[in-house]
């Protein structure tokens, strides 16, 4: 999942790889990073996830090589819905989350769906838990079901970041609770100016 904020993004996932009910791995990372300002988040088959992290790596070497500078939230988000759509008629098996700050310092968060279609939104999740995690969202992001709330703004939420960390967290502790892919622990990557840091957190590990 991931929140854009107005000078920061928080974008987060959980570490465990699993198989019906079967738990392949505790300590995954789902979280990749393609620069100092822009984070991918994938859910689905493992091998997928490697080969598309392989060919974006192998693409953002190619544009810096050619233009000389360092991509963009917004062309990664173009170069990422380009790959998935040439893939359409077999398509990966991954549920993409991209995040960055755009050119104002603005937080941005991209949502994908599995053939290249994506939009540019505040807040998004994906993978097992989505169900779960995305009414919370909705709830003290987007305040769709508070009925006198004031609405935020048009890119971002307008929580400050130690609100949002703590909401995330609440999110991803309610969801390890009740799905069983979801859980062990969780990776936080918070996108500042300054650049990116990590943090973890314990969930269920049952």
């Amino acid at each position: 999942m991931a929140v854009a904020g107005a000078d920061y993004v928080v974008i987060a996932g959980d570490t465990r790889m699993s198989t019906g009910y079967n738990i392949i791995s505790r300590k995954q990372t789902k979280i990749f990073k393609l620069t100092d300002h822009v984070v991918l988040a994938t859910a689905g088959f493992r091998g997928d996830i490697l080969t598309l992290q392989k060919l974006l790596r192998a693409k953002l070497t190619q544009y810096e090589q050619k233009h000389g500078e360092v991509i963009k939230v917004h062309a990664v988000a173009q170069m990422l819905a380009n790959t998935l759509y040439g893939r359409r008629f077999f398509p990966y098996y991954t549920w993409n989350v991209l995040a960055g700050l755009d050119e104002n310092g603005v937080g941005a968060v991209y949502s994908f769906d599995v053939v290249g279609n994506y939009e540019r939104v505040r807040v998004n999740t994906t993978g097992s838990g989505e169900s779960l995690i995305q009414p919370i969202l909705d709830n003290q992001f987007e305040r769709q079901h508070q009925q006198l709330a004031p609405k935020p703004p048009p890119l971002c939420v307008d929580l400050p970041l130690e609100g949002t960390v703590d909401v995330v967290k609440d999110a991803f502790t309610s969801a390890g609770e009740r799905d069983i892919r979801t859980g062990d622990s969780m990776e936080i990557c918070i996108i500042r100016s300054t650049g990116i840091t990590m943090e973890t957190a314990p969930l269920n590990i049952d």
